[in-house]
């Protein structure tokens, strides 16, 4: 599927960042890749196709963003404090200067900008969840597939006050007690998360489950959906999950 292609700097990571755009009107939807992905990967996987029909209506657009996953959750030679930072950044791209761009290529002339949704595939359903939780007045939801949550396995232990803000299992139940506080402007949360039960998804799995079960005990509205044991950890089965909520929500 043809889409447009956008390289431009940004101020945080001081560096280019490359993103691409797919369709031309409806609802603003961030994508983010699997770990250690690029933005083509949701185009070579067939991401784009598994939506077509609401791209080609102009009931969703998508925007397919970059990741630094060698620089941040993936850089082990680093010192987990410097992966934080560097995921921090990340985040901050994506929410103060990704998302308003997205805004104005989506709706030139709106007065107010448009709420955008985020998705992502393992690392980037975490991606996608934590601009959801983090920044609810910018994204009105997000879909989580076959996410990992537990940061600790990137980041080391959330002693760290910003590990602890960059691993939202430790944020909401910091100490073993449901910090709802971090998420005062979130009480309307829309998130939707899935997982197979098939190859690779172990992992995957048991974070997924373990975040439904802690947004519920916070009070946050989650929807979950555990898929069967044929569903395995790769872009077949994300491009299906993926068709099926996108058409649910913009449909």
């Amino acid at each position: 599927m043809e889409g447009t292609y956008y390289k431009e700097w940004s101020a945080v990571l001081d560096r280019a960042m490359e993103f691409k755009v797919y369709g031309h009107g409806g609802v603003p939807v961030l994508a983010l890749p699997a770990r250690g992905g690029r933005f083509y990967d949701w185009e070579n996987n067939g991401m784009p196709e598994a939506v077509a029909r609401l791209l080609h209506e102009g009931k969703m657009q998508l925007f397919c963003a970059d990741s630094i996953d060698a620089e941040s959750l993936l850089a082990g030679h680093e010192t987990p404090r410097r992966r934080a930072e560097m995921q921090e950044k990340y985040f901050v791209y994506l929410t103060a200067e990704l998302a308003p761009r997205i805004a104005a290529l989506n709706a030139p002339e709106a007065k107010k900008p448009p709420l955008i949704w985020c998705a992502g595939v393992d690392t980037g359903a975490y991606q996608a969840v934590q601009c959801r939780l983090r920044r609810p007045g910018v994204f009105a939801g997000a879909v989580g597939l076959s996410g990992l949550y537990d940061m600790s396995r990137f980041l080391g232990g959330c002693e760290d006050d910003l590990v602890l803000r960059s691993s939202p299992l430790a944020a909401l139940r910091k100490n073993g007690i449901c910090n709802k506080n971090l998420l005062a402007k979130a009480e309307d949360n829309t998130l939707l998360l899935c997982v197979g039960q098939g190859g690779y998804e172990g992992d995957a799995l048991a974070d997924t489950q373990a975040l439904a079960d802690t947004l519920k005990e916070t009070g946050l509205p989650c929807h979950l959906e555990v898929w069967g044991g044929d569903v395995s950890h790769d872009w077949y089965w994300w491009g299906k999950e993926f068709g099926m909520f996108a058409e649910r929500l913009f449909g």
